[in-house]
Parts: structure tokens; sequence; C-alpha cells
């Protein structure tokens, strides 16, 4: 899709029409500015505005006072977010767009840039990740810790380098600068419908929360709180898991010889999911005197998943892949008159070739930490200020699969999983869903995969100076040094399954329940307690850790910059240069695997050889940028600016495994790239802010992005040992250009007579890039996280106790990962979502909230290969469900 820039103008001018009816009441902002903000502040000492209302007006504020380009998220008293976590928040603000996880908002993708070039910080501190990259999942972070969020869109040379889409710093709460309630208690109940049909399981949980805020003396001042949240979000899946094309295996050809997607295979799942979250926080805060600011905290926070699953497999033995064969031919899978093409992507057919049926009963099971902590202490005597910071975070993950298997070979199978079309598919010639018929098959009874251990390490220390001059259009001069130190390492273990007795054994069937899944059509599928039914038919032997897939990666990095402040008559800014110099280790195991005719008593067998393998790199940035805002007027705000802007590569991207496979003539293999080079861009943005009311905004920014590389999965030739391998793995490819225009609305309706107590927060953005990723070859997908459109659209009250929202969220397709793996690269189809939430203060001290997120039980469809014949997953994470009760004193 082009931007349509009529569209932009279109949308721009709507919201300026929304306002227009200013008109009526004054001939122009600058005539009226004095009178108005003197009137306000009369009613601001009258009147103290506080909930939902409070916190847009200091979001605001927020924004108007930032040196950049930003949007800014606050809360006036603890808890007040109309969201569970922070994510929710997130996926509100103009142009971030927040990605599902098991049905929770997580990773966020800003300005089209996905979540890999967002830097996520903390109290201004870069953090250790769970992930594998440098990804921060935001619903790690409980609402009730933070105070603030900024997302800045803009760069300025004091900050943190790594962000070429945004930079997004959560503030928790500082003691000494808090004015509320000490002591807030929150309780209540949270539902989920997507997993109401799973037999036995209930999607009701629970979650609570206490903050305790004091002053110990006048200068300092304590805050120790704690979360919890047991979260019961079950849903259905229906996934393919891929396609014999072109780049990926040997397609078919039809009739005419021209080659056919294939898919290999699909697979319905349906998750019994409990998430447990628990988190604490603590900060010390003192001021020993007025040039003094030191303050010490800390967040603990743990993530524990439990997923019983039920799954049915179609085409694991007998697959649907047709390896090479012509349709039309005998003994092919795909007969004449029994396929369905769209294009050149099979989208349905009837095979009658015994194509298997695997029931899986599965359990998943994760365990992440995330601990981060800091001393700041900060001197400020008007002319000199001079600011410390050393913290240190870390993370761990730890997640298991395993499984039992069930296996069924029925006469024919019809499956339908094309675009526009719900995913069908039925079987005959075998009661798959027979649940006295379950039998564990000793050729294959299950899966054991990992344990995965993940560990992030991020240690950091930092310094600042700034010195204020105040001379003409000079405002201060800065300089800083930063530096940290970062180790992620991943272990990878390995282990098999067998049946007890070494034979078959069946299931007992009073321990299996049939069922059907709603949103899609598939067989009869069966559900069980995976322990129970795990004890009486499988053995799992743990084994030693494969070195082929554990890697471990350390980065150095040094930053500082020199930074002017520009301030003279109704303007503002800083003009300055970041430097940013960086090295990586990288060690890892790579392996070589080969036919060999002697072994196995000359009857010949594969042989692996694994060698230890490491690389390195350095590279040096220098980062100018530029900010400048005008104050046009007492209401309207103008900003430009320009700068240089890095992201580092994905930490596991920088691994040095490598694996080979030695079967000439074709010699192949997969493998990380320790001399990965940065994402590298140069940007421009200009904004356009008019506070036409003390609680109200309109904005239009523009903005421009020269990526000179963007770094993605790809096949390249390299010579080993004087041979040449097919590679896959991740590489710098060709950049391009981003073009955006955002526009925000948010006011009070205070020009309607009774209805100043209602208000609207809206934004749309729109994007036009050629930034492709370097898959599939023959259409590469658009850049992780690049929407055409998203848009939010809030109606809310605020008065009398009471604080409503109706939130409106809609984003056009865009390209996201498929997990874990990089490689795997999906197009998420446009989704729209519709929230609520409604809040009531009964007392001072006591108010409840009622909250309710996906009312239209959105869709969530994935499709593989920038193709939307090709489907990934279609997935329902239902409703989800709030209600508590706060107490505060």
């Amino acid at each position: 899709m082009h931007l349509d820039f009529r569209r932009v103008l279109c949308a721009t001018s709507v919201l300026a029409l929304a306002v227009g009816s200013n008109a009526a009441f004054a001939q122009s902002a600058d005539s009226v500015a004095a009178p108005q903000a003197a009137a306000e502040a009369a009613s601001d000492q009258a009147i103290v505005v506080t909930g939902l209302r409070a916190s847009l007006r200091d979001a605001l504020n927020a924004k108007r006072n930032t040196a950049v380009v930003a949007e800014t998220i606050s809360s006036k008293d603890i808890g007040v977010l109309p969201d569970v976590t922070i994510a929710d928040s997130l996926g509100r603000l103009p142009g971030v767009t927040a990605t599902r996880d098991r049905g929770n908002a997580s990773q966020a993708a800003v300005r089209g840039l996905g979540p890999r070039l967002v830097l996520g910080l903390i109290n201004g501190r870069e953090v250790a990740s769970s992930e594998p990259d440098r990804n921060v999942r935001w619903e790690i972070y409980p609402s009730e810790i933070v105070s603030s969020v900024a997302v800045y869109k803009g760069q300025s040379a004091n900050f943190i380098a790594g962000g070429v889409a945004a930079t997004i710093d959560i503030q928790t709460i500082k003691p000494l600068d808090y004015h509320g309630p000490a002591l807030t208690v929150r309780g209540g109940a949270i539902y989920n419908d997507g997993g109401k049909d799973i037999p036995g399981y209930s999607g009701l949980g629970a979650r609570g929360s206490a903050q305790y805020v004091g002053k110990l003396t006048d200068n300092l001042g304590l805050v120790l709180g704690g979360t919890y949240q047991r979260q019961k979000n079950g849903f259905e899946s229906f996934q393919g898991w891929g396609y014999n094309t072109p780049d990926t295996g040997t397609p078919p050809t039809d009739a005419s010889g021209n080659k056919i997607n294939a898919p290999w295979g699909a697979q319905s799942e349906v998750k019994g999911l409990t998430e447990t979250r628990w988190s604490t926080t603590a900060a010390l805060q003192w001021k020993p005197g007025s040039y003094w600011d030191i303050t010490l905290d800390g967040l603990y926070s743990n993530i524990k998943i439990n997923e019983n699953q039920a799954q049915q497999w179609y085409g694991r033995s007998n697959g649907w892949g047709d390896w090479g064969g012509n349709f039309g031919q005998p003994g092919d899978i795909y007969q004449p008159g029994n396929y369905t093409l769209a294009g050149n992507t099979v989208t349905g057919a009837t095979l009658n070739n015994y194509s298997s049926v695997t029931n899986v009963f599965g359990k998943y099971t994760e365990d992440k930490t995330l601990f981060v902590s800091g001393l700041n202490a900060k001197y400020d005597d008007g002319t000199w200020s001079v600011k410390t910071d050393v913290s240190y975070s870390s993370a761990k993950r730890n997640n298991l699969y395993r499984s039992v298997a069930t296996e069924f070979y029925p006469s024919s199978t019809t499956f339908a999983t094309g675009a526009g079309q719900v995913p069908s598919l039925s079987v005959s010639g075998a009661n798959v869903g027979d649940t006295s018929a379950q039998t564990v098959q000793s050729y294959y009874p299950g899966l054991y995969d990992g344990p995965q251990r993940l560990h992030d390490d991020l240690g950091a220390g930092q310094i600042d100076i700034r010195r204020a001059v105040n001379s003409g259009w000079l405002a201060g001069v800065g300089v800083g040094l930063r530096y940290s130190n970062r180790v992620k390492s991943l272990a990878y273990g390995s282990g098999s399954v067998g049946t007890i007795g070494g034979g078959n054994v069946t299931l007992n069937a009073a321990d299996l329940t049939a069922f059907n899944v709603r949103n899609f059509s598939v067989p009869t599928m069966v559900y069980g307690n995976f322990d129970t039914i795990a004890a009486q038919s499988v053995v799992y032997t743990p084994g030693a850790d494969d070195p082929t897939k554990g890697w471990r990666v350390r980065e150095d990095d040094m930053e500082g910059y020199v930074m002017a402040d520009l301030g003279g008559n109704g303007f503002s800014g800083n003009v300055g240069v970041r430097f940013v110099d960086v090295v990586t280790h990288s060690t890892a195991a790579g392996s070589s695997t080969s036919w060999d005719p002697a072994a196995n008593n000359g009857s010949g067998a594969n042989v692996t050889t694994i060698f230890p393998i490491q690389g390195n790199s350095h590279y040096f940035r220098a980062l100018p940028s530029i900010n400048l805002n005008f104050e046009l007027t007492d209401t309207l705000k103008l900003r430009v600016a320009a700068a240089r802007v890095i992201s580092r590569p994905p930490l596991d991207e920088l691994r040095a495994n490598r694996i080979l496979s030695v079967y000439p003539p074709q010699l192949t293999g997969s493998a990380g790239n320790p001399n990965l080079r940065p994402f590298m861009a140069t940007q421009g943005d200009i904004s356009a802010e008019w506070y036409f009311h003390k609680d109200a905004l309109l904005a239009v920014a523009g903005y421009y992005k020269d990526v000179d590389t963007n770094i993605g999965y790809t096949q390249t030739t390299q010579n080993i040992g004087g041979a040449d391998y097919l590679i896959t793995g991740p590489a710098n490819g060709k950049g391009g250009y981003i073009a955006g225009v955002e526009t925000t609305l948010q006011m009070p309706f205070y020009f309607i007579p009774g209805l100043d107590k209602f208000g609207i927060y809206a934004n749309a953005a729109f994007v036009k890039s050629d930034l492709k990723e370097l898959a599939p070859k023959a259409n590469p997908f658009p850049a992780v996280g690049l929407a055409d459109f998203t848009g939010e659209f809030d109606l809310w009250y605020s008065d009398h106790g009471i604080d409503a929202r109706l939130a409106l969220k809609h984003h056009s397709p865009f390209t996201v990962i498929y997990g874990w793996d990089a490689s795997q690269l999906t197009r998420l189809d446009s989704e729209t979502t519709l929230g609520a939430s409604i809040g009531y203060s009964i007392t001072k001290n006591i108010s409840v909230r009622v909250q309710a997120n996906n009312l239209t039980n959105q869709v969530a469809r994935f499709y593989w290969n920038n193709d939307p014949n090709q489907i990934a997953r279609y997935e329902k994470y239902g409703r989800s469900y709030l209600a508590d009760v706060t107490v505060r004193y």
C-alpha cells in the first residue's frame, strides 16, 4: 500500500475541524492565551483534578516539556493507569503497535520498525532481557509500579545509543517526588474466556498489589511494593508448518510444469495456560541538602508459565509437501481434481495417501526472572550539574517441552486453509478422537525438547557533567561517559523418550476427554492431564547439553558525548555528538556431518565432528544530533530535529555457531554471524503541537529515516576449508527509507455545555517505506513492524469519582517474527480491538474498577512467505475481564 497523503490531509483536517469550534469562543490563540491561562489557574485553585483526567494532563505537560519528539504516559496516582501491564498503555500511543503473545500485549513496534530496533530502559538504564536478542517484553512490568513512560522518537546526544525506532524509558516511583496516599492496596479477579471449551479448565484468575510510599524524614523517603497475578488465558490455534517453495525445498509442479507451493503439514492446538507473575520493587531516596539527590532502587520480577496442551498434527508421516513430484501423476499426494490452487499455492485438497494424524498431549513450562538495580547520585547547584549512575541487571529463562503422542492413519484427509476463510480439516477412515483407542506407539512416543537455559547479565556505569552558561543562545554545555558490559548465553539440553516396557502402550480412557473446538473446524480432539498420561506411558531420559545449539556473546560498549544546550527568546534545544565504540566476543561450537562408508563396521553411517569456534567484532560510530524547539506562540510549538542513530545487532544473531552438512555435490549449513554490522539510519523530524487548552493537544508530526542496512536471514555462499557451502543465517542486507506522518488529538469537550467532563484521545499514523526483509527471495516481506496505518480512538469521562474509557485500536498488516527464531518471518493480518474500563471512587480512600479487553474477540491471522494463502497461525485469544478494589491511606 502506498502512503496516500490525501488520506493524511483528510485525517488531519478532521482533527482540525474537531477543535475548530474554538473559533466561536476566540478570534485567535494569541488573543486569549493570557486570560485563558489565568482562568485555568484560578479554576485549578478551586478544583483538584485527579484520576484519568489528571494522568492525561500530566502526560500532555510532559510531552510539551521534552527536548525531543516524544510521547508520554503519566500516572498521577499509583495504579490509576487503565491497563494491567504497561504494554497495553504503550499500544495506545501514536505510531506504536503492541504485538500479542498468548493474548497479552507484549513487544512494541514503533514508527514502522520492529522490537529489535527499540531500546528499552528502566529509570534511564539499559536492562537485561530474557529474550534471546535485546527485546524487552513490556508485559513483565505491572502498571502499578510505573510512574511515567517516555517514548523518545527523536535522538539526543546524551541518550544511550540503541534506538533506531525509538527509546522507551519506564520510570518507577521516587518517594520524595511522590504526592499521594502512603499505602495503596489492590486486589481483584481476572477472567479470560478463550479457554472455556477446554475440559476441566477455568479461565478465572486473580491479581493483587500493595505499595507503600513514606517519608522517613524530611529528606529521606522509602517506597516498597509488590504485585501478584495468576492469569488463566487458554486459547485455540490452527497452525501451518510452512510451505515447500523454491526458497525452502524442492517444490512440486502442476501438470504444466509450473512450480507450486505445497504445505508441509498443519496442526491444531488448544492451550490450557496458567501464567503466574509476581514482582517486588523498592527505592530509597535521600536529599541531604538542596544540591543533592541520591536514589537507590531495585526491581525483581518472576513469571512462570505452565501450559497443558492438546494438539493434533496433520502430516507428520506421509506429509503434504509432495517432495518435487508432479501433480496428477500416479503415486503423488495430490490427484487430479482433488486440490485447489490460489495463484501458485495449494489452499485445499483431499489426500488419499494415509497421511498421519498425531494426537499430542504436551506440557510446556517456562520460568523467567528479572532483577534490576541501580544507584544514582546527582549534584546540581544551578551552575554545575554532575550525575553518576551505576546499575546491574540480570535476566534468566528456563523452559522445557515434553509430550506424549498417539498416531492414526486415516484413508483420506481434506483441508482448506486459503486467505479469507476459517481453516478447516476433516478425515475419514479413522476415529482420531476415540478416547479408548489412544495408543502410544514405540516408534514415536513423543518429544523431549530442552531444557533451554538463557542467562543475561548487564552491568553499566556512567557520569554526566553539565555547566549552565546562559550566554546568548548558549544555555549550557555537557559531556558524559558510559561503559557497559553485557554477557548473554544459551545452553540447550537434549533428551530422549521411550515407552514404558519398550512396546506400545494404550492410554486409560478414563483419563481422557474428547472435545471439539469452536473457532475452526477440525476432527474431535482429546484432552487429558499431561502428568497423569506421561506417568502411565513414557519414560523421559535427560541427556547432556547439545553444544551445537549453545552459545555465549560478550559485548563491551563504551560511549561518550559532548552536547550544547541551546536557549533564547522563544526557542530551545541542543546540538551534540555521541561516540559509540563496541567490541563483541562470541564463543560456541561448530559441527560437520558427513557420510562415512567405513563406519558402523563397514555398513556406513553419518559421522558428526564437533569443534570449538569463536568470532570477534569491533566497530566505532559517531552519532551527531540536533533538536530545535520553537515557541511560536503561548500555545503553539514547533520542533525540528535531525540525527544519526544506531541499533546494535541482536545478540543471538552474533553467535558463532556453524553447523555444516557435507553431502556432495550440495554442501549446506547454518550459522550465526559475529561480524554483523549494526543497524544505522539518518533521520529527520518535524512536529507542530498546538496546546489550545490545559487538557488539549492537536499535533501533526512528520519524519523520514534513511536506513543504511537491515539485518535478516538469507542464504549466502561461503568458502570454508576450500569448499563452497550454501549457508543459511543472519546477514546485513539492503537498507531503504521510511517516511511517515502522525496526528494526535487529545481534548475534553470543554466547548460543549454539559459535556466538559467527556473527552477524546485519538491518533493516526501513516507510513510509507521500501525497506524489505531478506526473505523470501522471490517476494520479500516488508520490514518487521512496518504497518502502513495504525490508529487509536478513545472516548473518556472523568468526574464525580468516575473514570471511564472506551478504546478502539486498529492496525494494518505488518511483519512479525514467529517465536524466538528471527528466521521465521510471518505476516500478521490487520486487527481491530475494542476495550473498555470504568472506575468509581466510593470514598476518598476506596475505589472499584472493571475492565474488559478484546471485546470483539479479534482473530489473529498470520501467514508465511508474504502470501495470504499460506497460513501460519489462526488464533482467537478470547475476551478478558478484570474487576478489582483499591484501598488508599
